[in-house]
């Protein structure tokens, strides 16, 4: 991902943060980013601290084969070390949102996207003197904040 996909409209301030080539999972951090789209971020991030202390299971819509069911979510995982990294952008796109002067009570998530990093590749040692290839994936994450209108 080089630089941000979203382009601002003229005149429409956001706030934005990025995660570049983190060492997650891309498919769980799809799913974590579909969770927390379009919510407050209070409740964004109140949704990503109950996921890391295991008291809401994050629901996968789409990558959930062999995935079991939680109460009140359907298939879903704990998506802990996903979350962490995830919660790290948004409370830099929460900064940068008080830097840029944006009201921190009415700002939401207007684009959460991710996308697949460089694999770093290595090789695991076994017996015998021979190896394996061991590929570790990593994910770039992007958050934009905007503030929500007020209601006419």
């Amino acid at each position: 991902m080089r630089g941000y996909t979203y382009r601002a409209e003229s005149g429409v301030s956001v706030a934005r943060a990025r995660g570049v080539e983190i060492p997650i999972s891309p498919k769980k951090t799809y799913e974590v980013l579909n969770a927390i789209r379009g919510l407050p971020v209070d409740r964004a991030t109140t949704i990503l601290e109950d996921a890391i202390a295991l008291r809401r299971a994050i629901p996968f819509r789409r990558y959930n084969q062999e995935t079991a069911h939680h109460v009140g979510t359907g298939p879903g995982r704990y998506a802990k070390k996903v979350a962490k990294n995830v919660l790290q952008v948004l409370e830099n796109a929460r900064e940068n949102a008080e830097y840029e002067g944006l009201d921190a009570d009415r700002l939401f998530i207007k684009v959460a996207a991710s996308s697949r990093g460089r694999i770093r590749k290595a090789n695991m040692p076994r017996a015998h003197g021979r190896a394996t290839a061991w590929h570790e994936q990593t994910t770039s994450i992007e958050i934009v904040l905007a503030e929500r209108k007020e209601a006419e």
